[in-house]
């Protein structure tokens, strides 16, 4: 028998705990929860196991491997779309073959006997085992009714009190013939309990219902994983348990290494230490679990709480109930007695007062003495800073909730006149929706008009914010591309560049003030809708007029490009087909799903591109990323070029140019861009790529960040990756050159960014010690600290804005040379943070 182990959930409803890991690898006892399933099953003999990915796969990769160091066999199977719970499953197929197997969930929690289970659909000759138990609330699982035989009779998913008809209820644990996987469609949205059941039933294949005893429970939310550990310290239900144990007076300590505390120390019921844990003199710790590198201070008392890893506990803790997650630092004299959650990598002041079911989500400050007594999400998170770069970004109604959009709306409506006017518009998603809707109440109660887009791509808003005289601003909604629970808010000012941090600032003063402007019932703000048409028609006059109209014709160069399913696919064919370029679309749909994956979307994007140049020998290909800002380009051999090569590729061309023009074009980098080629025709100017005005963005005919974004000034002033697309291929047919024999005349070197880790207060000694290292060497502090190492090997630093951490840009003549320098700098900014 095989194992297939469900672990493709986003854990949306446990949020914070499921920041940046996913659900099934949250620790229940020092080890992830999947893990101790895995470790059951293999002691009844299974050791072939396929887990199913999807959130955040290489956690779990990085995690189990291939399973060895448990002694087991582990293959990955990863969906490149949600094709539901039976759909999956079905993509192992191949992997199960003829053997029968058992489908258990990787974010539950269970002592049953999957021995009986076996046996019981073995006695039964079952093809098909659904794993029954009984619950106090079966409202959010599927209700099940079985006749005396065990044969089941009835389903109902999620039913209604009024509905309910049994408290038995489908654990998701299912053992399962391998001819059953016939029933399941390939490549389709399928469920278990929705599709598959139901159609077994209807063709006659009998569903065995195996009741089991024992404990279940389906962690779902913070509140269900403070049970579990409730239940475990409790000893309601047995889980492995580490190998170590000595016994208390008052209690038993359980670790994967000898401890010998100080005589002091009071150990109460059942308490697991991790590895390298270092517990202070007079603590009592009461039903804890305590994870790897933590320290808890002396004469603290922690009760009925677990601590993740590397948690840093100063001196008269005081805690009870609580869930503390990674990297966490406290300060000395904390209290947090009633059930505070407390996400990852939060800095927690001295003597703070925690009061109760507070919630704090990842990388918060929180300040000496403070009483925090609700949750602290996204408003508290930006006490001094609520945008980055003109963003506002957080979890979809979560950190961003309708009543924050509100809020922010009117906090950004008090800065504008009354009665001016803010175009809006949003990408597909329902949480863009969503916000918006809420966000155009907040801008119409402070006297602010609207003229509503809907949805179009914001490069289209972009080019018509700045074509109207008409309006003050822009604001777009869209889904983070990385992140599917988060939402992008982008404020624009009246030249449709993302507004700069002094106009931020006075949003933010406004927000947390709450000095709204809540005008007179006359003077409510009105809305003025649009259907596109106009948009859409003027963005595409806009770009015409820019181009030979014959030219992509005449040149008969052939082009993929891949619109990634972003709102561009609304337009952009009808350009490529206006301008009569020779084309092949792809993925020119609205479909929520994939985006939701977009590493999936992209590598399955990069592979049909690379295939269909190759096989079909056109001349380039693009992927134009949703949301129109960001390209990658794909040569004639199928090659998707490196983010530098791309950019240099593009200053190839504009160099060929500005050659026949005979006249200097003038470029603007960034300090981190590469700079080891010389481009005779070219000006280009370096520098800080921040806070920019139309009026200076106009003093270049580009402006690119070495990230696949390019702004050619003479269509916009904003980056637009469907008018760059055109305007590279206008380039390659002027001068009739192939995009690989562009790259080869490239000379070859090494560029990487990198991140090392580094907390807010920390970055100040960094530069310090970056300018000390620089001493005799040639740097420059522009933007960060640039330190050159030879003619064209050089590191630069630049301090993270918002996150912990400091940015590296490494260039060198050869690969050998740039690993050097990045061990170098990396091996120094750990010595120096330790000194």
């Amino acid at each position: 028998m095989k194992a297939v182990v469900m672990a493709g959930g986003f854990g949306t409803r446990i949020q914070p705990l499921t920041h940046s890991r996913p659900k099934p690898m949250l620790p229940i006892v020092n080890r992830p929860m999947m893990e101790h399933t895995m470790l059951t099953l293999k002691e009844l003999g299974i050791t072939e196991f396929i887990v199913l990915l999807y959130f955040k796969p290489d956690v779990i990769r990085d995690y189990f491997k291939d399973g060895s160091h448990l002694g087991i066999n582990i293959t990955y199977v990863l969906p490149d779309d949600d094709y539901g719970t039976a759909g999956a499953v079905k993509l192992a197929e191949e992997h199960i073959g003829d053997d029968n197997f058992i489908i258990i969930s990787g974010d539950l929690v269970t002592d049953f006997d999957f021995k009986k289970i076996f046996d019981y659909h073995a006695q039964k000759d079952s093809k098909l085992t659904i794993t029954l138990t009984s619950v106090e609330n079966p409202l959010e699982f599927g209700v099940v009714i079985a006749n005396e035989e065990g044969r089941i009779e009835k389903f109902l998913e999620k039913p209604s009190w009024g509905e309910v008809f049994s408290d038995t209820i489908n654990t998701g644990i299912y053992v399962i013939e391998p001819e059953i996987l016939s029933y399941i469609p390939s490549n389709e949205n399928f469920d278990f309990a929705k599709d598959l059941f139901p159609l077994l039933m209807r063709e006659g294949v009998p569903l065995m219902a195996g009741n089991a005893e024992g404990y279940w429970r389906d962690v779902g939310n913070p509140e269900s994983y403070r049970d579990v550990y409730e239940d475990i310290l409790g000893g309601r239900v047995k889980v492995q348990m580490p190998p170590v144990r000595r016994q208390y007076p008052d209690g038993v300590l359980f670790s994967d290494e000898p401890y010998e505390l100080d005589s002091s120390v009071e150990i109460i019921g059942t308490v697991v230490l991790g590895r390298n844990v270092t517990i202070g003199k007079g603590t009592k710790l009461n039903n804890v679990v305590v994870g790897d590198d933590c320290e808890i201070g002396k004469e603290s008392k922690v009760r009925n709480s677990v601590l993740w890893e590397r948690v840093n506990v100063d001196k008269h803790a005081l805690f009870d109930g609580c869930v503390i997650c990674n990297d966490n630092k406290i300060g000395k004299n904390v209290t947090a007695k009633a059930g505070m959650i407390l996400a990852e990598e939060c800095e927690i002041g001295q003597l703070v007062t925690v009061e109760k079911d507070v919630t704090i989500w990842p990388h918060k400050v929180i300040e000496d003495a403070a009483i925090v007594s609700r949750s602290v999400i996204l408003g508290s998170r930006y006490k001094n800073s609520i945008f980055e770069n003109g963003y506002v970004i957080g979890k979809s109604n979560v950190e961003l909730s309708c009543e924050m959009a509100t809020k922010l709306a009117e906090a950004f409506g008090a800065q504008l006149p009354i009665g001016s006017t803010v175009v809006m518009a949003r990408d597909y998603n329902k949480g863009s929706r969503m916000l918006k809707r809420a966000f155009v109440g907040g801008l119409l109660s402070s006297g602010v008009n609207v003229k509503d887009y809907n949805g179009i791509p914001s490069s289209v808003l972009r080019c018509s914010l700045s074509m109207d005289n008409g309006v003050v601003a822009g604001v777009y909604f869209r889904q983070q591309i990385d992140d599917p629970t988060s939402t992008v808010i982008t404020f624009y000012n009246h030249e449709a560049l993302r507004i700069n941090n002094e106009v931020a600032k006075k949003v933010e003063k406004a927000f947390f003030k709450e000095t709204f402007r809540r005008v007179d019932f006359s003077q409510i703000g009105q809305i003025f809708e649009s259907d596109h048409a106009k948009e859409y028609a003027a963005y595409q006059k806009q770009m015409e007029r820019l181009f030979d109209a014959h030219l992509f014709k005449r040149g008969g160069y052939r082009i993929a490009v891949d619109v990634m399913h972003g709102m561009g696919y609304e337009v952009y064919p009808d350009i490529l087909r206006d301008m009569e370029v020779d084309n092949i679309i792809f993925n020119a749909y609205a479909d929520e799903q994939r985006l939701a994956n977009i590493n999936s979307l992209v590598k399955r994007s990069v592979s049909d591109l690379s295939a269909v140049i190759q096989s079909m020998q056109l001349d380039a290909g693009f992927l134009v990323y949703p949301y129109g800002q960001r390209l990658e380009i794909v040569c004639d051999e199928g090659k998707v070029l490196e983010k530098q090569t791309a950019l240099y590729i593009v200053l190839t061309l504009l160099n060929m140019e500005a050659r026949e023009r005979g006249e200097k074009m003038k470029v603007f980098l960034p300090t981190w861009a590469a700079d080891i080629v010389y481009f005779d025709a070219l000006e280009i100017e370096r520098g800080q790529y921040a806070n920019f005005k139309s009026e200076q963005m106009r003093q270049y005919d580009l402006v690119a960040t070495g990230e696949g974004n390019f702004a050619f000034t003479a269509f916009a002033t904003h980056r637009d990756s469907m008018f760059a697309t055109l305007k590279i291929l206008e380039l390659m047919i002027k001068f009739d050159v192939k995009l690989s024999d562009l790259i080869a005349s490239l000379p070859k070197f090494y560029y990487r960014a990198a991140q090392a880790a580094c907390s807010q207060s920390h970055k100040g000694k960094m530069m310090r010690r970056f300018l000390e290292d620089a001493k005799g060497k040639d740097a420059s502090t522009l933007d960060g600290v640039k330190i050159w190492l030879d003619a064209n090997d050089w590191i630069l630093m630049i301090p993270d804005q918002y996150n912990d951490s400091l940015n590296l840009y490494i260039q060198a003549e050869s690969d050998k040379r740039g690993e050097e320098i990045l061990s170098e700098y990396t091996a120094k900014i750990a010595e120096w943070a330790t000194v």
